[in-house]
Formats: C-alpha cells, structure tokens, sequence
C-alpha cells in the first residue's frame, strides 16, 4: 500500500475514531482546535477595545482585529503594525505564548499518536 493511501486511511481511521488510539488524536485535536477558536474570538473583542482608539493603530474595526489575532495566532505574525496600547502589547505577547504553546501541544500529540499507532502497526504485523 502507498504512502499517499496508507496517510488517506489513517486520516480517516482519526476522523472515524477507529480505534482508541484514534479517538485520542481526534479528541486532542478537537480541544485544541475549539480552544483556539475560542482564544481568537475572545482576542479579537479585547484588541477592538483596547487598540481602536490608541493613535497610530491599525485596528479600528472587528474585521482588523478579526485579521490581526487571527494572523498572530496562525504565524505570530501580521502585516498589520504591532499593538500601541499597553493592553494590546499584553494581549499580544499572550497570544504568541499561546500560539507557541499550542504548537508545542500538537506536536506532542501528533508524536504520541505515531509511535503508538507504529507499535500498534507492529504488533498486527505480527
């Protein structure tokens, strides 16, 4: 079986939750997706507020904010300038703590379910 069709099939198994293994992929994946959701949402309120009026801002609308978390969140990076209000440079280094965090997370959990699905794999090779 090919690399692409054995990936199509373990992706499916995560999805399905095939196994126990599985299941705890997919859940260690959905927290952390619906964490991170919940994270960009609760931040793009917070930057509105805290960087609309500061002068010199980027962000004068949800929309801005909306794009500036949600940028700093998926590359800690954003074409949009860095924050001006002292809350909003808080609230910045939070979400790169975050982000950084998250990855650290997946990676982690990704890592995890390899080796275990490796010896899984293994051992029905006999």
């Amino acid at each position: 079986m090919g690399l692409m069709r054995r990936t199509g099939n373990e992706l499916r198994a995560v999805a399905r939750a095939a196994t126990p293994t599985h299941r705890r992929y997919r859940d260690h994946l959905t927290v952390i997706v619906v964490a991170t959701i919940g994270v960009d949402l609760v931040c793009t309120v917070l930057a509105y507020f805290l960087e609309r009026h500061a002068a010199g801002t980027e962000i004068h609308t949800l929309g801005s904010a909306f794009f500036w978390v949600s940028s700093q969140l998926l590359t800690v990076s954003s074409s949009i300038k860095d924050p001006i209000s002292f809350g909003g440079r808080a609230l910045d280094i939070f979400m790169e703590a975050y982000a950084i965090t998250v990855i650290a997370a997946l990676a982690g959990a990704t890592g995890a379910f390899i080796q275990k699905r490796g010896l899984e794999l293994d051992a029905e090779a006999g």
